[in-house]
């Protein structure tokens, strides 16, 4: 059958441009979107029997879940046999169609929202599931489904919790002590790409059908795990539905926790022990970085990589393609004024990883943009530039709720010395940066950035940065208008906090944004794909970055390139 014969076939069975999205996805899925494990290892096809016959280690449960996100795929299918040749006894886990939400659900791709409250992802299921788990199977290793550890009684469960369960006490629901309901909204939030569920009007429905499977995931995962005995399981994220339902499980299973992410660095993954990234950045022990001694080379490596992050030129995450430098351009297209001091406010998305904190001055972000205007509102003789994340319109998947939106609806009519970029603004954010006094930021990672540049940055959220030493950290509502009182500072950043900033900024992407050079950014759809001609590059000792990621988990070592 032909390319075009077979797009054809998928054609007909579904109306309209939704047809064609999910005609494309499972084409590529079942042509060449996953890994080629067969042409992979049949150069060493005796070295892959053996290890795979021979493994005594560890129990490594990988929990992929979303096996039809090819990227994920590709990582977890690479981890399984990087693993199984360092020894581990290493075992897939998929969706075998079972749960009825799932983070590969966006409203990009379900725009009837009705639809999918009414009948879930059947259309994603068929180009995630099948193509997923013959690309799994192909390494030799065991693919598990979701399905074969689910009851009559965990179903009943689970449409009994989403269907009784109060709207208002989802986000609060726990199971055996486990906070599904935060997962659940989470998953809903993502899915409407939004911060909240306010005038959506298949919202409920959605969030139920988000907890239901938040619930068969947990019960799911912790049979498999109990009943496989896995000693670790790795899975991506750690949040949302299903990932962050599964690592719930598997913690209260007895098995230990690796979750991993795509970092910003082309190449780059980065790893985390025990729960998401999100929050294991902001409890990372100081002494893990801030006695590192920089050499010269170091240093310097890091002050060029922070300076091509203008223009995203060593990234494989980057939000801006012609981003404009000018100052000039700048003040006049913002109608700055040069005489006053500007101060430079940094959104994040709405909808993004919208997990409880502890460290959080204000309940939300919105919370905090409506604060910082209404105190510059009383300071007219200082700037308010609100730099909305340009991942608003350029992320995966976009928002639908925009911030500038938020404040308009707050503020018809802003404060004279307030301005907002929106995300479309093809100004740079660093460049914007540049001219300004200080910077205020929430959860944004750009805080790791500014201060190595020597920027005084104040923190309100759950920034990375928070606790390190190199920012002012907001408390509390009060804390944070004491903070403001002390604008402009007229001064940037003294050269000790300056070199401790570029200590962590060096950490952050250079130890704990681990390399793997055969990871090759495709442009397209999956988004990376490894170049691997056979296992060498896979084996113990081959890679750095690989060595550091196996060692993490199957040793619990440090993911920090170096640490041993």
């Amino acid at each position: 059958m032909t390319t075009r014969e077979w797009l054809f076939s998928r054609l007909k069975r579904l109306p309209g441009m939704r047809a064609v999205r999910f005609a494309r996805l499972e084409y590529i899925a079942r042509h060449g979107g996953h890994i080629d494990w067969q042409r992979v290892i049949e150069p060493d096809r005796s070295i892959w029997d053996g290890a795979r016959e021979g493994a005594t280690g560890p129990r490594v449960l990988i929990a992929t879940g979303n096996a039809g996100h090819l990227g994920l795929a590709a990582m977890d299918s690479l981890l399984g046999v990087a693993l199984t040749l360092r020894g581990a006894q290493v075992d897939y886990l998929v969706c075998d169609e079972v749960l009825p939400a799932c983070q590969m659900a966006e409203s990009q791709l379900y725009p009837d929202a009705d639809r999918f409250a009414r009948l879930g992802p059947k259309e994603l299921c068929r180009y995630c599931f099948a193509p997923g788990r013959d690309a799994f199977e192909a390494t030799g290793l065991t693919v598990h489904g979701y399905g074969a550890f689910l009851t009559p009684d965990d179903h009943a469960e689970a449409d009994r919790l989403a269907a009784e369960t109060p709207l208002a006490g989802i986000e609060q629901l726990t199971v055996d002590g486990a906070a599904l309901g935060e997962h659940a909204l989470a998953g809903a939030l993502r899915f409407f790409a939004r911060g909240d569920l306010e005038n959506e009007l298949c919202a409920e429905p959605v969030l139920r059908r988000y907890l239901r499977a938040a619930v068969l995931t947990f019960r799911a995962v912790s049979r498999l795990v109990t009943s496989g005995k896995y000693e670790i399981v790795v899975l991506h994220h750690g949040i949302y539905v299903p990932q962050g339902a599964a690592a719930l499980a598997a913690r209260r299973a007895g098995a230990r926790i690796v979750a991993w992410n795509v970092a910003y660095r082309r190449h780059c993954f980065i790893f985390s022990h025990d729960d998401t990234y999100h929050h294991t950045l902001m409890s990372e022990p100081l002494d893990a970085w801030e006695n590192l001694q920089l050499t010269p080379e170091q240093e310097a490596s890091v002050v060029s990589y922070l300076n091509t992050r203008r223009t995203g030129a060593a990234d494989w995450i980057w939000f801006h393609e012609r981003p404009r430098f000018d100052v000039s351009y700048i003040q006049q297209e913002m109608g700055l004024d040069p005489a006053r001091p500007a101060i430079g406010l940094l959104t994040n998305v709405v909808w993004d990883a919208q997990l409880h904190y502890p460290a959080r001055a204000f309940p939300s972000m919105a919370d905090w943009v409506f604060a910082s205007i209404e105190a510059f509102a009383r300071r007219p003789e200082l700037q308010l530039v609100i730099r909305v994340h340009p991942a608003e319109i350029h992320g995966s998947p976009p928002s639908r709720q925009r911030l500038a939106d938020i404040i308009a609806e707050r503020y018809p009519k802003l404060p004279p010395n307030v301005f907002v970029v929106p995300p479309e603004s093809p100004i740079s954010t660093y460049a914007l940066l540049d001219c300004c006094d200080a910077a205020l930021i929430y959860g944004t990672k750009m805080g790791v950035e500014l201060t190595s540049m020597g920027i005084p940055t104040i923190v309100a959220g759950e920034a990375w940065v928070r606790g390190k030493g190199i920012t002012e950290d907001a408390q509390s509502p009060e804390h944070y208008h004491e903070l403001l009182d002390a604008l402009p500072y007229g001064r940037r950043l003294d050269d000790d906090t300056v070199s401790r900033a570029r200590r962590y900024a060096y950490h952050f992407f250079f130890r704990r944004m681990l390399d793997l050079p055969f990871m090759e950014p495709t442009g397209a759809w999956p988004p990376y794909r490894p170049a691997l001609s056979g296992l060498s590059a896979l084996q113990p000792g081959a890679t750095p970055g690989l060595d550091t990621i196996c060692d993490g988990i199957l040793e619990r070592h440090p993911f920090i390139q170096g640490a041993c």
